[in-house]
């Protein structure tokens, strides 16, 4: 994969602009993953749940046989502005301990709620893991 990051523009923080990924390999989509945990518990805050919404992720991925260096996309599904810009360094250290220092390009978007009323965040993610 190439981060696309043309030297005029300034560096994003936190994500990339674009990926370009070219050869055999095989994707990976996975359906957007809440703060819920695997009884169905959801932490009160926004970090807490996008740190569970991340670890479900990385566990889903390692279960295809990948891993957060595979993420193309992510595409963020926030319920509160508010909430999402408060939980900043939370959710940092959550990024930090689950995806590392790998900032794929995402979208961010907010919306009046989530099917789960409980859920404060749901993530999408595509991968590719390349052919070896």
């Amino acid at each position: 994969m190439r981060v696309l990051q043309p030297a005029e523009w300034s560096k994003p923080r936190g994500f990339s602009h674009g990926v370009v990924v070219d050869g055999p390999g095989r994707w990976i989509m996975l359906a957007g993953q809440t703060g819920g945990n695997e009884k169905g518990d959801y932490s009160s805050d926004m970090a807490g749940q996008v740190g569970t919404a991340l670890k479900r992720i990385v566990k889903l991925l390692d279960d295809a046989g990948a891993g957060p260096e595979h993420i193309v996309r992510l595409t963020w599904y926030l319920t509160s502005k508010e909430d999402y810009e408060a939980a900043g360094g939370g959710i940092g250290a959550a990024w930090k301990e689950t995806l590392g220092r790998n900032f794929p390009p995402s979208t961010l978007l907010y919306v009046c709620g989530l099917v789960d009323a409980r859920a404060k965040v749901e993530i999408e993610v595509t991968a590719f893991v390349p052919a070896t």
